[in-house]
């Protein structure tokens, strides 16, 4: 509890929202088409109920998870997960699946918090290239811009340049992780430094439990680019998770901007294999340093950065946790009780079967109470 006294209250820092990458914020616009959510879950039926007064939630949907058979990956109709979902994890799981079964539900306050943080960060993105704006129609389509990012970076990577907005992916305990990495670029000792983008509502510095979380996010976009980098990402489980046809033959206005770009390909296929070669050939370096830069949202100053220390095996032992819970292995986890003060500023304060379970999901305790009867 000792860091009650730095939280900010009511503020939108200190629901956990600011775990949402500006960048993948923009990735998430950019292809939602690829994940296919659901949309029975974002309206209400005979059996939930709409926020109430304050925008407040009265209840959720009467149907239980304990008796859904599938895994959430396959609830929530996902091909993929973002680094995002896992460092949201991080600050709170169940509010992380709260958002997932009621999409949707933002306050307007958020929003204009997403909205200020992806302006600057492409306010950032146009100090290094212009921006050009390539129509798709397809899956294949959007994730070939990907790539045609890629293989525009990584020749200015090899030159010792700075890029941003890097596009990552990669398996990781048997699902694939999306992710958008802010900047690349080299220290004047040569080493390759990732620096990732934090916007603050306030002009203050987070609290360590924010910072924790931000921590981990761009720990894990280190262990994908650096797995990407040392050629463990192959196009056979891309093509697998995310269910893409190779073969199939990419839209006008990809084809004329890869053209422009000096490459002569015909499908996704075509592309997936220059990019993965290049890679390969290219001997980029893994990332050597980690640095979290925090920005006020209204004047741009830098309020202070952060070196993070990248530890494998915790990374590892986290995601392995945060993983069981995709798979359906267990139940979704709520926060400790020293870490109760993070329910204060929490949308699904007043539905939350962890706090109403004293810690522990109710669909655990329901069969317990049935057998005391």
């Amino acid at each position: 509890m000792a860091e009650n006294g730095e939280e900010e209250t009511g503020s939108v820092e200190a629901s956990g929202f600011s775990d949402l990458s500006d960048s993948e914020l923009l990735e998430y616009l950019d292809l939602e088409d690829t994940q296919e959510s659901s949309a029975s879950l974002s309206k209400p039926g005979p059996s939930s109920e709409l926020p109430g007064k304050d925008d407040k939630l009265t209840s959720l949907p009467k149907w239980k998870r304990g008796l859904d058979v599938s895994s959430p990956m396959e609830r929530f109709h996902l091909k993929y997960l973002y680094v995002t979902d896992l460092s949201t994890q991080d600050w709170c799981e169940q509010q992380m699946v709260y958002g997932k079964e009621l999409p949707g539900f933002l306050a307007p306050e958020k929003a204009a918090v997403l909205d200020t943080g992806a302006s600057i960060h492409l306010a950032r993105e146009l100090e290094v290239h212009d921006l050009v704006t390539v129509p798709t129609t397809t899956k294949e389509d959007a994730w070939a811009v990907k790539f045609l990012n890629i293989l525009s970076m990584i020749p200015v990577l090899q030159s010792e340049g700075r890029i941003r907005e890097f596009p990552v992916f990669g398996e990781v305990e048997g699902v694939l992780l999306v992710g958008v990495i802010d900047e690349l670029h080299y220290t004047a000792k040569g080493e390759l430094e990732l620096a990732e983008l934090k916007t603050r509502r306030r002009p203050m510095l987070p609290s360590e439990a924010q910072k924790k979380k931000d921590c981990f996010q761009i720990s894990l976009y280190k262990y994908i680019f650096d797995a990407m980098v040392q050629g463990k990402v192959t196009s056979a489980s891309l093509i697998h998770h995310t269910k893409l046809c190779p073969d199939k033959p990419l839209g006008p206005s990809v084809l004329r901007h890869a053209r422009q770009g000096g490459f002569s390909v015909k499908s996704l296929g075509d592309l997936m294999e220059l990019v993965f070669l290049s890679l390969t050939l290219s001997d980029l370096p893994v990332i050597d340093i980690l640095k979290i830069e925090y920005i006020h949202q209204e004047t741009a100053t830098v309020l202070g950065t952060e070196i993070v220390a990248f530890e494998e095996k915790e990374v590892r032992g986290k995601v392995q946790h945060y993983m069981a819970y995709w798979m359906g292995h267990r139940e979704p986890q709520g926060v400790d009780v020293e870490e109760a003060w993070k329910c204060r500023t929490c949308n699904y304060a007043d539905i939350c079967e962890w706090r109403k379970g004293g810690g522990v999901p109710s669909s655990i305790l329901e069969p317990l109470a049935k057998k005391v009867k």
